[in-house]
């Protein structure tokens, strides 16, 4: 768990030398792109340098104690390293430096209520609300790169809860959950579980044949169809169309407006996320559902894939503000960086996280930015019980127009409980987003779906709260909201060049995109090298003790360990 009080501010003096002052690669942050990319391209055999100016990993994707939040939403000039000469010449002479700036990514900050108390047991992530699912690449990643040993997981067991018609109903995204849906009418159960099957055919027989002409394989006509006029023609009901639209498919936007949606989802894209969502459940004997959660936080991911590179020679400095690019001019390409310390370092590809702002070397740098940056709404909460009784992490999702006829976008809600060791015994966290093109929208949709879901505390007594629903019918008294935070985050474009700028958290649930963005920054930087190859995880002893590995897995079947070869059982 990151630590943002700690500062990182140092006196020059006080900072370490760093040798060799020439590296492959150098990367300023160790957000989870970042952190992946140091992974892989250590594990390509490139000299790695990776600083960061905080004294924690995981930069934009880190797990922070509560109390750092404000701090880190709404950092003060002050923080900002003050340009530095200088100190020596390793420089070449032709070398400019211009001074590099960061952008604050975070608005519209809102807070409201009381921590309650110790606020430095509340766990808080930046990258919220965050799943992987069990199919994922980014769990495949972590294998394959060794940081399997350095999370801990455990399953999203309440599974997800779809808000419709002003009440919430679990989906049935299995054979077994739609026939034991008592809200389904029996007409709806048979054109799901046939839609089901369709779509399962499909992945079997593309499985089998590659991209060739397979049966019951869809046609290339369907799966090129707006996913919302696919669904139609299978006859499901609206509801059942937001089910596998926003519940499974993730769809963000609203898709009953085809020719006004912002981002339409195809049948074909519809598809392969239901069949990652298929893979994963069952994919881990303890783990129920198609998510899973990191113990501690999402910051653990970066900071495992950091391990991983650090084992390969990478050479890790935190507390290093980075205060200058350094420009050869003759070339017109940046070729370094210059440190706070006042040191010098130069390196043929440079990587910074999306903080920061790389100026053209085509440009002025003062030259306006003309594609304006997408925006995510975000909100955390701390509430008293769980919106569904009896389960401890679960999903929300508020399809568009769920909450009121012009809401556009879908909201995602993530609770999590203590069992994740983020917030004490008999405290929930509930985290928020949904995409948005201004503050003022998103935050209200944010503001309507915690309207929906928590009450408003109207004690002053938390203990005497907490005595009063212990009393009360659990299923009739909504959460009490204790405390809340709201903020506006810009999305921006990661960029390609002799300075690669990484992907930042955006507005999805899961990391393909982020990932998949990641890979293709590595392709510029190493053409011709496999992206973390199998072969490139560190040795352990366990590793050839699969009967230890899968006794570490039956220890506690409630937590889900991705631990050597056990996460091969599928």
């Amino acid at each position: 768990m990151a630590d943002a009080s700690a500062g990182g501010g140092c006196a020059p003096q006080d900072y370490p030398t760093i040798d060799p002052t020439s590296f492959d690669v150098v990367l300023c942050g160790t957000g989870l792109p970042e952190s992946v990319l140091a992974a892989a391209c250590a594990a390509a055999g490139k000299t790695v340098l990776h600083v960061d100016p905080n004294p924690f990993y995981g930069s934009l994707f880190s797990s922070l104690p509560l109390p750092s939040l404000p701090s880190f939403l709404s950092p003060s000039p002050s923080d900002d390293p003050v340009p530095s000469p200088s100190a020596d010449t390793s420089a070449a002479a032709s070398d400019a430096a211009i001074d590099l700036r960061r952008r604050n990514l975070y608005s519209e900050v809102e807070t409201s209520g009381a921590v309650p108390e110790p606020s430095r047991r509340f766990t808080v992530d930046l990258v919220g609300p965050r799943l992987l699912y069990c199919a994922d690449e980014a769990v495949d990643l972590l294998l394959r790169s060794g940081g399997s040993h350095h999370v801990e997981f455990k399953s999203v067991e309440g599974g997800t809860l779809l808000y419709w018609d002003g009440d919430l109903y679990p989906v049935p995204d299995s054979r077994q959950a739609i026939f034991k849906d008592t809200t389904l009418q029996l007409k709806e159960k048979n054109l799901l579980f046939r839609f089901f099957k369709l779509v399962q055919a499909h992945i079997a027989a593309s499985a089998a044949a590659g991209e060739g002409e397979a049966s019951g394989k869809l046609s290339d006509e369907d799966l090129d169809l707006p996913f919302i006029e696919f669904l139609k023609k299978q006859n499901l009901s609206p509801k059942m169309r937001a089910v596998v639209l926003y519940a499974i498919a993730m769809a963000d936007y609203d898709q009953d407006g085809v020719d006004s949606c912002e981002r339409l989802l195809t049948t074909r894209e519809g598809v392969k996320t239901i069949a990652l969502y298929s893979s994963s459940i069952g994919r881990f004997a303890n783990a129920e559902g198609a998510f899973i959660y990191p113990m501690y936080g999402h910051g653990e991911l970066p900071q495992a894939f950091c391990r991983c590179a650090a084992v390969k020679g990478a050479l890790y400095v935190l507390r290093m503000p980075a205060t200058a690019l350094l420009v050869d001019e003759e070339k017109k390409r940046y070729v370094g960086l210059r440190l706070a310390s006042g040191q010098d370092i130069l390196c043929q590809q440079l990587i910074l996280d999306p903080s920061y702002e790389i100026p053209s070397l085509d440009m002025p740098c003062n030259a306006p930015v003309l594609n304006l940056p997408r925006k995510v709404a975000r909100g955390i909460c701390i509430i008293s019980s769980s919106v569904k009784q009896d389960s401890s992490n679960v999903l929300v999702v508020f399809p568009p127009k769920s909450l009121e006829e012009e809401q556009v976008t879908a909201v995602q809600v993530l609770q999590l409980s203590s069992n994740l060791a983020v917030c004490p015994p008999g405290m929930f966290m509930a985290y928020l987003s949904t995409p948005c093109t201004d503050a003022f929208t998103g935050k209200k949709c944010i503001n309507k779906a915690i309207d929906v879901l928590f009450s408003a505390k109207d004690s002053n007594d938390l203990e005497d709260h907490l005595e009063k629903n212990s009393e009360e019918n659990k299923e009739s008294v909504k959460p009490t909201l204790f405390w809340s935070c709201l903020y506006v985050q810009e999305i921006i474009q990661g960029t390609s060049g002799t300075a690669l700028l990484c992907p930042i958290p955006d507005e999805n649930l899961d990391y393909r995109s982020i990932l998949e963005s990641t890979k293709k920054l590595f392709t510029d930087i190493c053409p011709n090298e496999e992206f973390l190859p199998r072969n490139s995880a560190p040795k352990y002893a366990s590793d050839d003790d699969s009967d230890s590995a899968e006794c570490l897995l039956g220890l506690n079947r409630e937590v889900l360990v991705i631990f050597g070869r056990a996460l091969y059982s599928t």
